[in-house]
């Protein structure tokens, strides 16, 4: 998994380093790091951007990405332990109040938009698209230890088991899909394998054909050849395939959503974080793409340079998730037409 082959390579560097006595040992323990945890879904795009930033600074700033899901990283960041969360939702009104009580403010700065995907084996030939009804059939708290078999969600069906992989409860991606899909945040069934770090949800559909999972977009692209994708049934009635054409033009609905990093605004103040948080701005519409996920205009980007310029703190959501927004109606709350 990239995650822990990143975070492997990490601690054998800094072991390696730990042995080398004289000059390099002192540069090795002054170099600045620039500190980042949370969403697995902003995960690839955060660790592209690093990856480009320390090469354009030649190994004199280390940037490190950890992933312990949106919720996770928020506890960390509003304790101070992280300049900058990666988030697959807003901020919460209870991380809100987190990082208050820490004296901690914030710079939130849009970076992508995601098409969180419902994804089977490519051995089930028996699901053709899925709305929302029959997927809130399945998610919801009543369904735990109920819906079993596939044929119970539609008689069309099989009778065959319902193998279930989900976000973690610290995961943003759990948070939002069970919003948009049973209209309650965190409201959802316990018996399902579950998990913060998709690669494992990846596995467990790849591997069993009565599987059915859901994660952000970039993991579906990384694996079209394990994983199908299932259309899902938008709020004009026509099913629509997860892509950048249909996250763009909003027909990809309510599982579309924009994502995130926050930047700490005292760590702002540190020549490392804000190179690095301008750098992710100035660069993300070339290495967004590559992810999977869909870059916002370039205007999205201006105005982010200009909130870090002026430490523009604070959330344009009122701590509140808003299902099925659009990048046009990202871009009005945003303030940057």
């Amino acid at each position: 998994m990239r995650t822990t082959q990143k975070l492997w390579a990490f601690s054998a560097a800094a072991a390696l380093t730990a042995g080398i006595a004289g000059v390099g040992q002192v540069v090795a323990q002054t170099r600045p790091v620039v500190k980042v945890d949370g969403s697995s879904t902003v995960f690839p795009v955060t660790e592209a951007v690093a990856e480009e930033f320390q090469k354009s600074k030649k190994g004199q700033i280390q940037v490190t990405v950890g992933v312990s899901g949106t919720g996770g990283g928020f506890k960390k960041f509003c304790n101070g332990e992280t300049d900058i969360s990666n988030a697959s939702r807003p901020i919460l009104k209870k991380e809100m109040e987190a990082c208050r009580s820490k004296n901690i403010s914030y710079v939130e700065l849009p970076v992508a938009f995601d098409a969180l995907t419902v994804v089977v084996n490519p051995r089930n030939n028996w699901v053709k698209q899925m709305t929302v009804p029959e997927l809130k059939m399945i998610w919801e708290p009543a369904a735990q230890g109920k819906i079993k078999n596939w044929n119970q969600v539609n008689p069309s069906w099989p009778n065959r088991p319902l193998k279930l992989f989900g976000a973690g409860t610290d995961s943003g991606t759990f948070d939002y899909f069970t919003e948009a899909i049973v209209g309650k945040a965190k409201s959802s069934r316990g018996d399902y394998t579950a998990s913060e770090d998709d690669n494992v949800l990846v596995q467990g559909v790849a591997t069993d054909q009565n599987a059915l999972g859901f994660f952000g977009f970039a993991y579906y692209e990384e694996n079209t050849k394990r994983l199908r994708a299932v259309p899902i049934v938008n709020s004009q009635g026509k099913a629509v395939m997860p892509s950048r054409k249909s996250v763009e033009d909003g027909s990809y609905n309510p599982l579309s959503r924009p994502i995130f990093i926050y930047v700490n605004a005292e760590s702002l103040k540190k020549p490392e974080v804000r190179e690095f948080a301008e750098f992710y701005q100035r660069q993300a519409s070339k290495l967004v793409p590559p992810t999977g996920y869909v870059p916002l205009p370039s205007r999205a980007y201006n105005a982010n340079l200009e909130n870090i310029r002026r430490a523009k703190t604070g959330t344009v959501f009122g701590g509140e998730n808003k299902v099925g927004l659009t990048i046009d109606e990202l871009m009005k709350m945003e303030r940057v037409n």
